[in-house]
């Protein structure tokens, strides 16, 4: 009924309200939760089919609604567009077109709505393929990228099940998050998530060849899945590395020989934008913002180091990216809520307060001028409350999660003794 609602205030006139829209969030991320804590505490399983049954609906109601609070999705339709006719959507930005007589009308709507037409394209080659694929479909339809991204998350939550129990897949197949920014938003990040998650179910299984290649692409997708590429080819030998390393080249190649990727807008969206962030929103309130990124860069390396020795030494078969993409994060310029899906998955392995707050806790990064109407505020300004309160429920998720950790320490403890 949430989703459906959701879909019905997404096709009308304007965007949803912000009262609407949080109080279905609410709605629909109650019974998922409380449904997994029961499942639980009395030990019993999730019905697989009734689990896919209703994610694929839920999807199907972002496929009907469409997106809303983003337009990220017309630089998708333009680059696709771009893909097809020229051969690459890299090198030049799309306010060199808006003169151009020979963009198709329809396009030329789209060109219209692209936002930072400055800047040419952030989208990695692997992504572009997709956008390129869904052109092909059906050109300036956005309709066709959530089909294409709706099956790729489907095929995430089938990986997933091979990696957990049914009923922490519900937290992931269900997620308000997921749905939201995937099914009606068509962020393409989802594409990147299940290549990775194909890595990591691959490399458990000790077909690191496989792994490897789908790690290349996963990173051509977007560069957050080169974080975990160490962890996940830790056993792998200078072949698998140089299977990552061709398979990466593959969609980076023809593109670096015309002479554009994807690269220099990275560049300048890591030395100049700043939307939602935790710590370095502090700390750049006090040091300029490049020492802040730097200082944060080291300690982020620090940690990522000391991980990786831990991981290298316990073995295991699927390592954290809840805690790798968490503390990225939580030290990074940027927030926005569809980076989520990249630490989600992992949160279904090791289940988490914090990281199933974070799921909807993000979501009020929306709360911004542009979505409340106030011509007072920049557009993607925040009013002062929002990130206290966002990152203030994560971080009492996370400590409760902490206090829970230790009494069942204390208790494994003394029933040892």
């Amino acid at each position: 009924m949430g989703y459906a609602a959701l879909a019905v205030l997404a096709r009308e006139a304007g965007e949803p309200s912000l009262v609407a829209f949080y109080g279905i969030v609410l709605w629909t991320a109650a019974p998922v939760f409380l449904l997994y804590l029961r499942a639980v505490r009395r030990d019993e399983p999730i019905p697989l089919a009734r689990l896919l049954l209703w994610a694929v609906v839920f999807r199907l109601c972002g496929l009907a609604g469409g997106p809303f609070f983003e337009d990220d999705f017309y630089r998708y339709l333009w680059d696709g567009y771009r893909f097809a006719t020229t051969g690459t959507p890299y090198g030049v930005a799309p306010e060199a077109f808006f003169l151009d007589m020979s963009v198709p009308p329809a396009l030329r709507s789209v060109l219209d709505q692209v936002n930072n037409p400055d800047l040419p394209t952030i989208y990695g080659p692997t992504t572009q393929v997709l956008f390129l694929l869904g052109h092909w479909i059906e050109a300036s339809n956005v309709a066709v990228l959530q089909a294409l991204l709706i099956a790729a998350d489907l095929a995430a939550i089938a990986l997933l099940l091979r990696l957990a129990p049914a009923r922490n897949v519900l937290l992931y197949a269900w997620c308000p998050l997921v749905v939201k920014e995937v099914a009606f938003t068509a962020h393409p990040d989802g594409l990147g998530v299940c290549l990775l998650l194909a890595a990591v179910v691959l490399a458990s299984r000790r077909r690191d060849g496989w792994a490897a290649a789908c790690l290349g692409l996963a990173v051509g997708a977007k560069v957050f899945a080169l974080l975990l590429v160490p962890l996940v080819l830790i056993r792998g030998r200078l072949r698998h590395w140089c299977i990552f390393a061709a398979t990466l080249a593959v969609p980076y190649g023809p593109f670096l020989v015309a002479g554009a990727t994807d690269l220099d807008t990275l560049l300048v969206f890591a030395r100049e934008w700043e939307f939602n962030s935790a710590v370095f929103g502090l700390l750049a309130a006090v040091v300029p913002p490049t020492i802040a990124k730097l200082a944060l860069a080291a300690a982020f390396g620090v940690f990522w180091l000391w991980y990786y020795r831990q991981y290298r030494g316990a073995g295991g078969d699927v390592p954290r990216g809840d805690w790798v993409y968490g503390v990225f994060l939580l030290v990074a310029p940027v927030i926005n809520a569809w980076y989520l899906l990249w630490l989600l998955p992992f949160a279904v392995v090791h289940p988490s307060r914090w990281a199933w707050t974070a799921s909807v806790a993000v979501l009020l990064s929306y709360i911004t001028g542009l979505h409340l109407g106030n011509y007072e505020m920049q557009a993607y300004a925040q009013p002062w409350w929002v990130r206290p309160m966002e990152f203030g429920a994560i971080l009492i998720a996370f400590l409760i999660d902490c206090v829970r950790r230790q009494r069942a320490r204390g208790a494994a403890g003394a029933t040892d003794a």
